[in-house]
């Protein structure tokens, strides 16, 4: 150990540890291109769509604009689709990140991990390119840890995201067509509709919210920690949902699975489950019932 610790003689005036300024070159990042285009929707609430380019050295993209638009208005944001933001190319890390209300940011291409982390209130996007001849329920489009903490806003993805979707979500809507190990663990609130496979440890420590999965060929139950969670089949106001959740997916991104599915609903609707925390599906039951009580009084 002594050898390990050893501390060699230096000058005084040589550093134990970095001393110099690191330039993160903050200044160059898309953010700040988007900002200066992007001024009258921010600050006078007027109507913007644009288009750029992306690649995957640009990360974050979306945070220090959202920031921008939360400074003046706060959680409220600004009113939906107020600032619409279209890309095409591959995306770095983090796209959307922390992104609020009254911003939609759609990428025709693929994005890193943590798209959509602590998503607040926006709704972002992401859809093959028009050209693909990829499968989109068959393909990853997306990264690991998407929509971490995410607690307000939607998501449409056209393929399959990877390991720990919707971890810690709170309160977002999420569609996507599959997705890998440990999705929706520690999931407190919000909406989730996948339209494909799960990968194992699916639901582990989930305490709130809910979960539709389309059950295909591959539909294995041993994917599920119910610890937690009840698989339950849904009810017509949960179909009636995942109509919805379905068709707006279908009109973001074009995703001809969800095509299918709407054009073959009275057959397809029935090949749903519904994932339910207990403890959730009891609170709620005892409010429903609190709620009849003082309707009888």
């Amino acid at each position: 150990l002594s050898s390990i610790l050893y501390k060699p003689e230096v000058s005084k005036s040589f550093p134990l540890k970095n001393d110099s300024k690191q330039d993160h070159g903050l200044e160059k990042v898309l953010d700040f291109k988007i900002l200066k285009e992007a001024k009258l929707a921010i600050e006078k609430k007027v109507k913007m769509t644009l288009d750029y380019d992306i690649k995957n050295t640009d990360r974050t993209v979306g945070t220090i604009i959202s920031n921008e638009i939360s400074k003046l208005y706060g959680s409220k944001g600004l009113p939906e689709d107020t600032l619409k933001l279209n890309f095409k190319g591959a995306a770095g890390q983090s796209f959307g990140a922390f992104s609020t209300s009254g911003l939609t940011m759609m990428i025709e291409g693929n994005t890193n991990d943590y798209f959509g982390k602590g998503l607040s209130g926006s709704k972002i996007i992401v859809k093959i390119p028009k050209e693909s001849s990829l499968v989109s329920n068959e393909n990853i489009i997306t990264g690991n840890v998407a929509l971490y903490g995410a607690t307000s806003g939607e998501a449409y993805i056209n393929g399959i995201a990877g390991e720990r979707f919707c971890v810690r979500n709170s309160g977002a809507t999420a569609v996507v067509e599959g997705v890998g190990d440990h999705g929706c663990e520690y999931m407190t609130g919000g909406v989730v509709l996948i339209l494909g496979n799960v990968g194992r440890n699916f639901a582990a420590g989930m305490s709130g919210g809910i979960a539709f999965i389309y059950k295909n060929k591959s539909f294995e139950k041993t994917n599920f920690n119910t610890e937690m969670i009840e698989i339950e089949k849904p009810q017509t106001q949960d179909i009636d949902l995942i109509r919805k959740l379905t068709e707006d997916h279908y009109s973001y991104t074009s995703s001809k699975f969800a095509e299918h599915l709407i054009n073959n609903w009275k057959k397809e609707s029935n090949n749903f489950v519904k994932i339910m925390p207990i403890e959730y599906k009891l609170a709620l039951e005892k409010m429903a019932n609190e709620k009849i009580s003082e309707i009888i009084k």
